[in-house]
């Protein structure tokens, strides 16, 4: 079963502005499957295929010939050397919507991208299936802690506490949601696809002799996952050093399985901590590599609140990805004194606090250090947040809510 994905107005919009259309995303999120889906009558070709590729880098002349735009064609950093012909084939015809180009090693594609097509290009990210796309929302705005989106919120489908439990623990890769499945499905897929990440993503970008270190510096990312990130820990988890470590967390982040969320930074830097928050962006798979087999092992156990946080801010982040926001406005807040936030959503020179509690029933102090932001110049407080697992919305001062993550 194909869920519609709310990304897909920004595609019909870009291919209305642009000649070229790149889409970004973590392996088997989706992409060309909704390109296919939303551009049924145009033809598709993946590098995938040894073949494709081989004949696309030996003769990249011809490749167009074969391939007309307009034309899908999926994984185009197998084959760099396309797009200094994409260029010239827009440069001669400045045609909207001739190519829809996919990639799941962004770094490695977008630095293509900018030096070939820069100007002619519209760039959009793909995460997993959202819980909105899930539930079969219409509503596509990026997410805002405040009245108005609430109200929005509540005329549509919520879904239950079981169902948002059981979603965190599949995971939100849309082959899961195809049909139904079982804890050997689950088992079975998520090695399949971690073996298939490595061999076809990893590979081409890392010259890895020690796998079994690789494999333990995924895991140890993922048991990391809604901490500030510490090289140093990483590396001595896997063995490596931290120029190492360094070069594999940026493949994972190029890549889309992890995020990292930046400290909120104004006049007083200098007070504030500088190292982001990393975030494993998919749950399902975070739990495969750190062995919560079953949602209740998962709930019950020791991460239950970090994979918690890093499902909400993985919903959030879909909500400006799905509208077409690639850098969205998305920080958290820690000063010297360790006063944090877990999220500060910027709104203009508005700045909305949000705190994630894997809880029915959050308390007023757990909104306590909102306040530090009064101290920010130049900014005003928003209407603030504690995500949890409440079923209603709740007030919680005059200024902050107790928001159900279903609402997200």
């Amino acid at each position: 079963m194909y869920y519609p994905r709310h990304i897909e107005s920004v595609v019909e919009r870009i291919s209305r502005r642009k000649s070229v259309l790149v889409l970004t995303g973590a392996r088997q999120v989706g992409k060309s499957t909704m390109l296919k889906q939303l551009l049924s009558a145009t033809r598709y070709v993946s590098l995938d295929r040894p073949l494709v590729r081989e004949s696309a880098k030996e003769n990249p002349s011809l490749f167009f010939e074969a391939n007309k735009p307009p034309v899908i064609v999926d994984e185009i950093q197998k084959a760099a050397e396309l797009l200094d012909y994409v260029k010239d084939i827009v440069d001669q015809n400045n045609k909207k919507g001739q190519f829809y180009l996919t990639g799941s090693q962004s770094l490695k594609l977008m630095s293509n991208v900018s030096e070939s097509l820069a100007g002619r290009a519209g760039v959009i990210k793909l995460l997993g299936l959202s819980m909105r796309e899930i539930a079969k929302s219409s509503l596509r705005d990026p997410f805002l802690p405040t009245k108005e989106h609430m109200l929005r919120s509540s005329n549509h489908a919520v879904l239950d506490y079981e169902t948002i439990l059981s979603c965190v623990h599949k995971g939100f890769f849309p082959e899961l949601y195809e049909t139904e499945s079982d804890l050997h499905d689950w088992m079975d897929y998520y090695s399949s696809y971690f073996q298939t990440y490595i061999e076809k993503d990893i590979r081409d970008v890392l010259n890895i002799q020690d796998e079994s270190a690789f494999i333990k510096f995924v895991r140890a990312t993922a048991s990391l996952t809604g901490s500030m990130l510490n090289l140093t820990t990483l590396a001595e988890m896997c063995g490596k050093d931290v120029k190492t470590a360094k070069s594999w967390l940026s493949v994972l982040e190029s890549s889309g399985l992890i995020y990292l969320l930046e400290p909120y930074h104004n006049n007083f830097g200098k007070r504030l901590v500088k190292m982001p928050k990393l975030y494993f962006l998919d749950t399902g798979l975070a739990c495969w590599l750190l062995g919560w087999n079953t949602p209740q092992q998962l709930v019950n156990g020791a991460m239950w609140g970090h994979i918690f946080e890093s499902f909400v801010v993985a919903e959030v982040l879909k909500s400006y990805y799905n509208d077409g926001i690639t850098v969205p406005p998305l920080y958290y807040y820690r000063d010297m004194n360790k006063n944090e936030i877990d999220l500060v959503i910027a709104d203009g020179d508005v700045l909305h606090p949000v705190e994630i509690k894997a809880t029915s029933d959050p308390r007023v102090d757990t909104t306590k250090a909102f306040r530090y932001l009064d101290n920010i110049s130049g900014i005003t407080v928003g209407t603030g947040a504690v995500i949890c697992l409440s079923r209603t919305p709740l007030p919680l001062t005059d200024n902050a809510w107790a928001l159900p993550v279903g609402l997200v």
